[in-house]
């Protein structure tokens, strides 16, 4: 295979979405292939990863990273494969984690891959459970959640690729994990197959009392991924002293200039905040990048030993990734969504 025969397939943005993101938002274009110069090396994307964080990278407004400029390729992380190689420390046939964007290949000088050993665990569980999804969780728990025997720890899209995993290493440390998650499969899946404590449909009619019920002693951690209307039954069923760590909201990424009418509740959040002694801590992962190599380390341990499971919702083929990034963010996913771009 000689880069003169390759075509590169990339998705980039072709405007910032109002609200939901359509397919209008993206625009597929064919490039050339490039042949690697000194010190570079040419990479074939085998997976990616899609992401709620994404949303944001759509958007011009003012963010803790910058922007996906109009006509540049969507940003996200993947697993990929080099396939030439004049980097010293990279040859051809090596597995690495990288961050090519959506896009089949991607020249790379070799800043900020990592390679994964495929003996080691499937190469797609770097993008999830043994990824940024997986370390999201793991840091912002015990870092900022800091979870207790006996303390009762919740969590939304507990079924997803962050909340599932908060869950699981919750029960891990001797805490009591709750789930919240949609429908009676996530629900079923969250419970039976993670082992979580109790779970809650955010779509029962009266899921508010339902979580009350699963809370009896109330809430010492909750870990925020989703605000919105579950926000709203979690808040008032804080213990004092409860930690919030708040890692998303995706349940707010759509929503437009005017979406949140009503009365100012934050004067009365704010009073509770003080009466309760709560801690709110917004964090992104890469703050507590110093703690990935006991993450890899235990996560692994805990994965061998049965006590850390996972599930990965797979979309086949690049051109599906809009519309699966589209039913991300409305919560169609089950498990961490990844696409196949190309065959291991």
């Amino acid at each position: 295979m000689t880069t003169s025969t390759l075509i590169n397939r990339r998705i980039v943005l072709a405007s910032r979405p109002v609200g939901a993101p359509s397919p209008d938002d993206f625009r597929f274009e064919d490039a050339p292939v490039g042949e690697p110069s000194d010190g570079q090396l040419l990479l074939q994307v085998l997976y990616l990863s899609l992401d709620p964080y994404m949303r944001g990278r759509m958007s011009a407004a003012k963010s803790y990273a910058k922007p996906v400029a109009i006509g540049d390729v969507m940003e996200g992380g993947t697993v990929a494969r080099v396939i030439r190689s004049r980097h010293p420390d990279y040859r051809e046939g090596d597995i690495v984690l990288s961050h090519s964007g959506w896009q089949s290949f991607a020249l790379s000088d070799g800043v900020g891959l990592r390679k994964l050993d495929p003996r080691a665990a499937p190469i797609s569980t770097a993008l999830g459970v043994l990824g940024m999804p997986g370390f999201t969780a793991y840091a912002g728990l015990l870092t900022i959640g800091q979870p207790k025997p006996g303390e009762t720890v919740v969590v939304a899209a507990a079924s997803g690729a962050v909340g599932s995993v908060v869950g699981q290493i919750a029960r891990i440390k001797g805490a009591r994990a709750v789930g919240i998650a949609g429908g009676a499969d996530k629900c079923a899946f969250v419970r039976d197959e993670l082992g979580f404590d109790a779970v809650v449909d955010h779509h029962a009619p009266d899921f508010a009392a339902q979580l009350a019920a699963a809370c009896p002693e109330g809430i010492d951690i909750y870990f925020e991924n989703v605000g919105g209307r579950v926000w709203d039954a979690v808040f008032p069923l804080l213990s004092d002293f409860a930690r919030i760590p708040v890692c998303g909201l995706i349940a707010q990424y759509n929503a437009g200039p005017d979406a949140f009418p009503g009365p100012d509740r934050l004067p009365s959040m704010m009073r509770d905040v003080l009466s309760k002694s709560l801690l709110i801590r917004g964090f992104i992962q890469r703050e507590f990048a110093d703690q990935r190599p006991a993450f890899y380390r235990e996560a692994a341990e805990w994965i061998a030993s049965g006590r850390l499971r996972y599930k990965e919702d797979f979309v086949d083929g690049l051109d599906r990734a809009p519309q699966a990034f589209i039913g991300l963010l409305e919560g169609r996913n089950f498990g961490k969504l990844v696409v196949r771009v190309a065959p291991e």
